[in-house]
């Protein structure tokens, strides 16, 4: 812990030190080092040393220091030293830089905080396309007046250590002697701007004639912003017109009073709705993420992402989930003994079913027999080796055991996948003679058999006569083909694929002011906004007022008429705001009984 030292502690003269690096250094040690000038900027890896902007056409010196072509070419014109450094520096001197990019130009949808760049990708390792940044060992490997741009850690292990001295890009013959370092994490110093020899001298950054029209004309060099540079200018542009009103208007400071006015009159105008909206999941959406984030915070080698986006699963992936798929679905097996039609249980053993499918429309059946055939137990195909130890699934492999279910083995015609084990799943199937409570939850069901013809074919395959030993039948059952009439999943992606279009349906008449029901009144009376306007193209009058013998006829005549000879809304339209069958008679009133007990009439309170 100690400086220099394996002590387990500090002394306060090492705690409050100016040299103390660690987070332990004393509370005006960071202060002294301050009022002593220790102030440190380093230069990013990608910026000229001249002009202290991202290059366009990078050149070096032997030594190591990058330039803009442009930049140095214009210095060297007039004092022929090195910027950097003051020694002696001639343009033959110079060494052109062949940098890699991922790309032509940046991608607007990546976030770089900030950090400018020159808009055309990022500059990476030719090699393990690595993209560079400040702490990455930057080497180039210099063939007469140009040199290739490495990682350090490419040279050494596939140059270096492997004693092959031929460039990795271009195959040329190198020595050590033409390793060139550019930036070295370890050697921070070297890319110090408090020790150019041309910012001590009090001179300011060298320009580009393109960068000095950019600073006169906005006092912004955009482009080194990179993508940053449009939001400036939309920015710029924004307070701009902003400032012109407040000129026109002459009101700079708007008092409280007008304050509260607009905020009263923004609020009468309705809730207003959130500007951040929250993304819709997908229905295929994963439960779990891209891992994208996560890689990228790890690894260097990978673009960065900082949000968290769920993964998109594929219609086969979302639809083998239990109890998605609820269809169910049908199929025929056609044997040389008569037909089979079974009944496919999508919903408890999705992926048992879809691998039966589509090996049945592939024809995957087509000529396999029954090679085991047990009385009072089973018959088991689906191997086209016919020898029990073939077949493989739709995918390629064995495929997961489904339990999920109340399905088990107890009744006749009951159909199963045959395994070798536990989530060892393939082609294979059989259907049961007999109730065998011993394989549940040992094999898939995923069908039965339906219907009496069916369970007759059933009857004449368990009476085959088979070979002794072997159960294999004397006769061959041949399975001649496997017809599928009803397609669970094209089923559920049809039936979804309707919903999802009824819905839109739905949400584009909501839109447009919905349908006549929801524009009108069970009287047929068009229905107003708040705002006074009537909902729904067409509209002719709206709400308003009561039914019946609730209804003052007089007020709503004389409104219609006022609103006639006012040009508002024509006659006919008028006449027709109160319909006759509004026009309900009064019922005639009960004469009240007078006298007698009780407490009489109570219309006088």
């Amino acid at each position: 812990m100690g400086k220099g030292t394996d002590k387990l502690y500090i002394t306060h003269s090492e705690w409050s030190s100016s040299d103390a690096y660690s987070a332990s250094v004393g509370s005006n040690a960071g202060a002294r080092a301050a009022r002593r000038g220790a102030t440190f900027k380093k230069l990013p890896f990608n910026f000229c040393a001249a002009s202290l902007q991202p290059f366009k056409n990078p050149v070096c010196t032997p030594d190591g220091t990058i330039f803009d072509v442009e930049v140095i070419s214009a210095w060297l014109e007039k004092h022929q030293t090195n910027p950097v450094n003051g020694e002696p520096l001639a343009a033959k001197d110079l060494i052109k830089l062949n940098f890699a990019r991922n790309a032509d130009v940046d991608d607007p949808s990546r976030n770089r905080n900030g950090v400018p760049t020159d808009g055309k990708g990022d500059l990476i390792d030719p090699v393990t396309f690595k993209v560079f940044t400040d702490n990455t060992h930057i080497v180039a490997v210099r063939h007469g007046s140009y040199a290739n741009v490495f990682a350090w850690e490419t040279v050494e292990r596939m140059n270096i250590k492997a004693k092959m001295w031929r460039d990795l890009v271009d195959d040329v013959e190198f020595g050590r002697k033409d390793i060139i370092t550019l930036q070295d994490p370890q050697n921070a110093a070297s890319r110090d701007l408090s020790q150019f020899k041309y910012l001590q001298d009090g001179e300011d950054a060298i320009l580009t004639k393109e960068q000095e029209a950019e600073r006169k004309a906005g006092n912004i060099n955009i482009e080194a912003l990179g993508s940053v540079g449009e939001k400036v200018l939309r920015a710029k542009e924004a307070v701009e017109r902003a400032r012109q009103q407040r000129q026109l208007t002459g009101d700079v400071n708007r008092t409280l009073s007008k304050q509260q006015s607009s905020s009263k009159l923004s609020s009468s105008a309705g809730p207003r709705q959130s500007l951040i909206q929250e993304k819709k999941l997908a229905h295929n959406a994963a439960v779990y993420t891209t891992g994208a984030a996560a890689a990228s915070f790890t690894s260097t080698g990978l673009t960065p992402s900082t949000s968290g986006e769920r993964a998109i699963l594929t219609d086969e992936e979302w639809m083998l989930k239990p109890k998605r798929v609820k269809n169910k679905g049908y199929a025929r097996i056609e044997t040389n003994l008569g037909d089979i039609n079974i009944e496919l249980q999508t919903e408890t053993a999705p992926k048992a079913v879809w691998n039966f499918v589509r090996l049945s429309q592939k024809g995957y059946y087509k000529g396999v027999v029954f090679h085991r055939n047990i009385k009072n137990f089973m018959i088991q195909g689906g191997d086209p080796t016919g020898t029990g130890r073939g077949g493989t699934s739709i995918w390629g492999k064995n495929f997961e055991d489904e339990f999920e279910g109340p399905l088990v083995h107890d009744a006749r015609g009951v159909m199963s996948m045959a395994n070798k084990g536990k989530n060892t799943n393939s082609s294979q199937f059989f259907i049961l003679y007999r109730p065998a409570k011993h394989l549940d939850r040992k094999h898939t069901i995923f069908a039965k058999v339906i219907g009496a013809e069916s369970m007759q074919v059933l009857d004449r395959m368990e009476q085959t006569p088979v070979e002794d030993g072997s159960n294999r039948p004397l006769e061959d059952i041949v399975i001649k083909d496997v017809v599928v009439f009803v397609d669970p999943f094209e089923e559920f992606l049809k039936d979804k694929g309707k919903k999802e279009r009824e819905e839109k349906q739905k949400e584009e008449i909501k839109r447009q002011g919905g349908t006549e029901d929801d524009r009108t009144t069970w009287t047929g009376k068009r229905i107003r906004r708040e705002d006074g306007s009537l909902i729904g193209k067409g509209d002719r009058d709206g709400g308003g007022g009561t039914v019946g013998k609730y209804l003052d006829l007089k007020a709503v005549k004389g409104e219609s008429d006022t609103a006639a000879k006012t040009g508002r809304i024509s006659r006919e339209e008028a006449e027709e705001v109160i319909p006759e069958a509004w026009e309900e008679e009064q019922p005639v009133k009960k004469k009240i009984k007078t006298g007698g007990g009780g407490f009489g009439n109570f219309d006088g309170w």
